[in-house]
């Protein structure tokens, strides 16, 4: 694969601009299994392997993945959205590159699994890949999700059994059931979900006479968001990660 058409494939730009990258002499490449160094390359038309390469361009590295798997720590005030009403969109806390990696569909760049209220918090999942998307956001695939709920009132044990045993909202008459519930505390309680409705935490909690007054997403299959991972930080998934957001504990 020539390099200008790597280079494009990782959202650098359109293939001209990716090649006057190279010919500037902007772009080093590096395969670690190979080479303990970048060197820089000026041949736009240079062939390499996608599968470990490694880019260094304008001074950034950038490792090279032919499908992006993202995990964004979403901090409060921000919306899911490429086109926010009111608060920040959460596409701005990534690089560029994510944003325009090139894609089949009419829009570019990696899009979140699913959405967080813009009051919440906790693990997203961004891709650019739709058979993932699909995968981890489809509520008849039953990926578990666990929120930390902080509730204005206290939590007690009728309120679990009816969040566990099924309430209706207001759109829907057949029971919404979460899959676990756990009482942390007076005023915070763990709740797992499979399904992913419209405020559907927040309307659950509601429908059992309680109001949420904090919402954190901790917890995706059987992986748990790293507690090194700062709000409004992203990391890249690995193979072992992708793995555990399959498992559904």
């Amino acid at each position: 694969m020539q390099l200008q058409d790597i280079l494009y494939s990782q959202g650098f730009g359109t293939r001209r601009v990716c090649s006057g990258l190279v010919q500037q002499g902007w772009v080093s490449v590096r395969i670690p299994s190979a080479e303990p160094e970048f060197r820089l390359c000026v041949e736009a038309s240079a062939d390499f392997e996608l599968q470990d390469l490694q880019l260094r361009v304008q001074g950034v590295d950038w490792p090279c993945h032919a499908k992006a798997y993202v995990l964004l720590h979403k901090p409060a005030g921000t919306e899911c959205s490429q086109k926010p009403s009111t608060y920040p969109s959460i596409y701005t806390l990534l690089p560029a590159p994510l944003r325009q990696r090139p894609t089949k569909s009419a829009v570019q760049g990696v899009q979140a699994v699913g959405r967080l209220d813009q009051d919440t918090t906790g693990m997203l999942l961004l891709s650019d890949d739709g058979q993932f998307i699909h995968r981890l956001s489809s509520p008849k695939k039953h990926v578990p999700k666990v929120y930390q709920v902080t509730t204005k009132h206290p939590a007690d044990g009728l309120q679990v059994a009816r969040l566990l045993s099924g309430v209706v909202l207001d759109d829907d008459p057949k029971p919404v059931r979460a899959a676990a519930c756990e009482v942390i505390d007076t005023h915070r309680i763990d709740l797992t979900l499979t399904e992913g409705k419209y405020h559907q935490v927040k309307r659950m909690l509601a429908a059992v006479g309680n109001r949420v007054e904090g919402l954190h997403r901790s917890r995706i299959g059987a992986m748990d968001l790293p507690a090194d991972l700062p709000p409004g930080g992203w990391m890249w998934l690995n193979e072992a990660d992708l793995r555990l957001l399959d498992q559904s504990n």
